[in-house]
């Protein structure tokens, strides 16, 4: 769902003689908009002769050309920084160049919109305002002596010193957001009644920015009048970046307790802990919904690897849409002031504590429940994102009789340029037999360990045997869940085989075709694998075996020659 905005703007000399004010705006190709955003400044130039109007003209454009050629793993206000402080060097080298250009500066006003995210970038006393809901808010202070005879005065401007200070700030976007940035000569005589007013009163920026600058004028405004009106006619998707930078904003909560309150949510209990994450229990205080909220241990509040980690899994979660999957719930970001986020709760438990309380698991149960993996792993698949951890314990059984695949703590978008590929993380005796020759995960190492799973459930053995931490396994030929249970059909023992073969040839290529043999289940039914030619399986041991069946050959020759 891409950004979606109209944008008006209109300039006007005047009563001056020459306009100093400048105004610009980019909106790049969906690509760009959506790593970088769209971009929209106005500035007020001062200065004598042509000074103020070079001075507001060549930031404005500065900014606008130079901030799509910065990195994209820059964050925004790093890259503004970086230009912002280049500009306010060049302005002032112009100044001491050029004698008529002494004295030249500029206010300069930001804004850019990107995802659900918007960032401004203030010096000087233009201004930007944002109507949302019927409110009208300033979002920037002006940079003046606060004096009645130096209101006119500016302490901050592009130009004006050599140490720059800039204001930044931030926030979230919604559908139906109206921003303005005006210069000095606007909302100096409309206030921001008559602002407000004209604001709510046109759909259309265009239309907007005309009535501001001509009412402005019709007021009396001795000055230029600029205005620039941008509509938010659609929010777009969050992006990863922005994420990435509330990590560094936000800190992990301390240890909670039942009743305690965080933002919006109340603990009803602690639900799990692992080393790294805590889940709780908890009742959404403005709808009286109960959810989970997972963070992390407050011991890792200094732990960015693990932040990220966590923001990655509500960045993944947020994108996978399946009944398959706990659904990430929306939380404000003005209202989340603690490193966290919320999923939707269901009852029920995983398959790994039925499996601890007893739950005897039959063929067709296993049938059913592979199918729904399948169906699962090929939601997360399509959008080229691996698991990289299925596991009884990552498969919930809800009481409304849906399975969903939890935890997407190490879920890897192999494409992606904020995820980490650096190892697999994951449990030993699911992990597919190419992660310990370290080979990347792969939607096939998915489909392999969706076969342990289900081999497990059935037999409560592993097809290779139980592999330990840090263990150095060797693969030879699965063995075949009958052994542990006669009792299972030859049809569901042969995709179950299939999907944990040691070479990922050998296994499903997609989550969609081993769907369709489960589906299919005995009707057609796959054929029994081969076995692994111990050529292939053992090479050492085979050639061992030549050896000794050689010198047993031989010494049987040397004994036949002698009593011959």
């Amino acid at each position: 769902m891409p950004l979606l905005i109209t944008i008006g703007q209109t300039s006007e000399t005047g009563q001056r003689d020459r306009n100093e004010d400048f105004c610009g705006a980019v909106t790049p190709s969906s690509e760009q908009l959506e790593t970088k955003g769209a971009l929209l400044a106005v500035a007020d130039g001062v200065g004598g002769n042509a000074g103020g109007r070079e001075a507001s003209e060549m930031t404005v454009r500065g900014v606008l050309s130079d901030y799509y050629a910065t990195p994209d793993t820059w964050e925004i206000t790093t890259a503004l920084d970086k230009l912002l402080i280049a500009l306010n060097r060049w302005v002032i080298s112009q100044a001491a160049r050029q004698r008529e250009m002494a004295g030249m500066a500029t206010t300069l006003s930001l804004l850019v919109l990107r995802g659900k995210r918007y960032v401004i970038a203030h010096v000087g006393d233009s201004r930007i305002y944002r109507l949302r809901g019927g409110e009208l808010q300033q979002l920037t202070t002006d940079h003046v002596w606060d004096r009645p005879d130096m209101r006119h005065v500016l302490k901050r401007a592009i130009g004006l010193d050599s140490q720059l200070q800039v204001d930044y700030a931030e926030g979230e976007i919604q559908a139906g957001d109206v921003f303005s940035l005006m210069s000095d000569g606007v909302w100096e005589k409309l206030g921001q009644l008559v602002i407000h007013e004209i604001l709510s009163l046109y759909h259309t920026p265009q239309m907007a920015a005309d009535d501001l600058v001509k009412q402005a004028l019709a007021k009396g405004s001795q000055d230029n009048a600029t205005a620039l009106v941008v509509r938010i006619e659609q929010a777009g998707e969050e992006n990863f970046s922005d994420l990435m930078a509330e990590a560094k904003r936000l800190k992990v909560p301390p240890r909670l307790k039942p009743g305690e309150q965080l933002d919006d949510f109340e603990v009803i209990e602690l639900l799990y802990e692992s080393r790294a994450s805590l889940l709780y229990k908890v009742k959404n205080l403005l709808n009286g919904q109960v959810c989970v909220l997972k963070t992390l241990q407050p011991l890792l509040d200094d732990d960015s690897e693990s932040c990220n980690g966590l923001l990655n899994e509500e960045w993944l979660g947020k994108r996978v849409v399946s009944r398959y999957f706990v659904q990430v719930l929306p939380v404000s970001a003005e209202r989340r002031s603690c490193l966290y986020y919320v999923m939707g709760w269901h009852p029920g438990a995983t398959l790994q504590q039925q499996l601890d309380h007893g739950q005897h698991f039959t063929a067709a149960e296993v049938g059913i429940v592979g199918i729904r993996i399948a169906k699962g792993l090929g939601a997360l698949h399509r959008l080229n994102i691996v698991h990289r951890d299925i596991k009884p314990a990552n498969l919930h059984q809800g009481d409304d009789g849906k399975l969903r695949i939890l935890d997407l703590g190490v879920a890897l978008n192999p494409q992606g340029a904020h995820t980490d590929t650096n190892g697999n993380p994951g449990t030993p005796s699911y992990m597919a037999p190419e992660f310990f020759s370290g080979e990347s995960a792969s939607a096939q190492s998915d489909l392999y360990a969706a076969g342990v799973t289900l081999y497990h459930l059935l037999t409560r053995h592993y097809p290779y045997g139980e592999i330990e931490p840090f263990q150095r396994p060797r693969f030879g030929d699965p063995v075949p869940p009958t052994r542990y249970r006669p009792d299972i059909p030859q049809w569901l023992e042969n995709i179950i085989l299939k999907a944990v073969a040691r070479d990922p040839k050998l296994r499903f290529e997609t989550a969609e075709e081993m769907l369709l043999a489960l589906e299919i289940g005995e009707r057609k039914p796959l054929l029994a694998p081969s076995r692994t030619p111990l050529a292939e399986r053992d090479p050492l041991l085979m050639w061992q075996g030549v050896a000794l069946l050689s010198i047993l050959v031989n010494v049987l020759l040397l004994y036949l020659l002698i009593v011959s």
